[in-house]
């Protein structure tokens, strides 16, 4: 099972909406197939290890880091009807799918065709392998990462604005890594405004532009004030671009830019600004499994204070800008107490160079 998940993961960033899944055939002590899902709309890892396993699939094991589907309401046909025809001796599954068109069924079809099946070894990986798919599947909404780069003190630009750049190479390679991987990457119309980003991956020496699969760059603009030249308007034929508006914005406006090719939604609003809720939900609705915030403070406080976010991801570099006019990563007010505050949870500490990378978890119900 160990090398299924290893095999899983070379999917990463690649399968959505779909899990990430690997599948390795066993027969008399020798791998005989192997396989992993690659991306969306393509063959399962199941059906991919029987073909190369062949005839000497018949009496054999088969380890899939996830229950195998039954269901037809998608692009490929359903694993399971394969596997009971390929005369596999027994399945052996990590954990079950959390998608309730699947959810036990995928056993309970292979018990019934007298097919032996156990599950949960190495369910823990299996369940942190898949967290984003999980997430989704069950809440309707992307899993969200807020990432930040900033300075020892907490700041995110001088009062000026400046920022660029406050972290070193080795950590904005690590975020074009990150980005690669993301459903989209979402900020809001100030960003845009004050830096003008391109909110693309980009390759290792920073100078070669648009490496690999691209994330959907979201933009929050209630007024549609976005400057038709900025970059996250370009290349949106390989790199599609989402403008979440509202009422507020001019017509004229939400009919120019949907002829450039880019998408608008008119969404609700929520205290003068695009309903982040609501924008997500649309996001989830859409198949997008993941979402990078990376705005400033304002949208930085409102997802954490209606409870968006799940990951933080912060770049932290070893200088100290200080004053109160310098731009924190968190903005709005601060609440007045201390048992009010994010507590994060599985914090871990990376070095990046000079810079250092924290991670962490936060519960949404704290």
């Amino acid at each position: 099972m160990k090398r299924a998940l290893s095999l899983a993961a070379k999917g990463k960033g690649r399968t959505s909406p779909n899990p990430m899944v690997g599948a390795v055939i066993v027969k008399n002590g020798q791998i005989v197939g192997e396989a992993y899902h690659r991306r969306s709309g393509e063959p399962h890892a199941e059906i991919l290890a029987l073909h190369q396993a062949g005839p000497q699939a018949r009496g054999a094991v088969l380890y899939v880091t996830l229950e195998p589907c039954c269901h037809t309401r998608k692009r490929t046909p359903p694993c399971v009807p394969f596997l009971i025809q390929s005369g596999l001796a027994r399945i052996c599954v990590a954990m079950v799918d959390p998608n309730p068109q699947v959810s036990g069924r995928g056993l309970q079809q292979l018990k019934h065709a007298k097919v032996p099946v156990s599950v949960g070894v190495c369910e823990l990986d299996a369940r942190h392998l898949n967290e984003v798919y999980a997430y989704w599947i069950t809440t309707g909404r992307p899993l969200v990462v807020l990432k930040g780069a900033m300075t020892l003190d907490g700041k995110i630009a001088t009062a000026t604005n400046e920022s660029h750049w406050i972290t070193g190479e080795r950590a904005r390679q690590d975020v074009h890594r990150l980005r690669n991987q993301m459903d989209a990457i979402l900020v809001g119309v100030g960003t845009v405004i004050a830096d003008d980003p391109e909110l693309s991956a980009r390759g290792r020496t920073m100078t070669n532009r648009r490496v690999g699969r691209q994330p959907v760059r979201v933009v929050l603009d209630s007024r549609l004030r976005i400057p038709s030249h900025a970059k996250v308007l370009q290349w949106v034929g390989e790199q599609p671009t989402i403008l979440c508006t509202t009422t507020q914005a001019p017509l004229p406006k939400i009919q120019h830019y949907r002829k450039r090719g880019i998408q608008v939604w008119v969404l609700p609003r929520h205290a003068g600004r695009v309903s982040l809720k609501a924008c997500l939900s649309r996001l989830g609705k859409e198949g997008l499994t993941s979402v990078l915030i990376e705005g400033g403070g304002t949208l930085n406080a409102t997802a954490l204070q209606q409870g968006l976010v799940n990951r933080v991801r912060l770049y932290m570099a070893p200088m100290l800008l200080g004053g109160q006019d310098a731009m924190g990563l968190i903005g709005g007010q601060s609440p007045k107490k201390l048992d009010r505050a994010r507590p994060l949870a599985d914090c871990q500490l990376k070095k990046l160079g000079n810079d250092w990378l924290v991670t962490g978890t936060i519960d949404p119900r704290k």
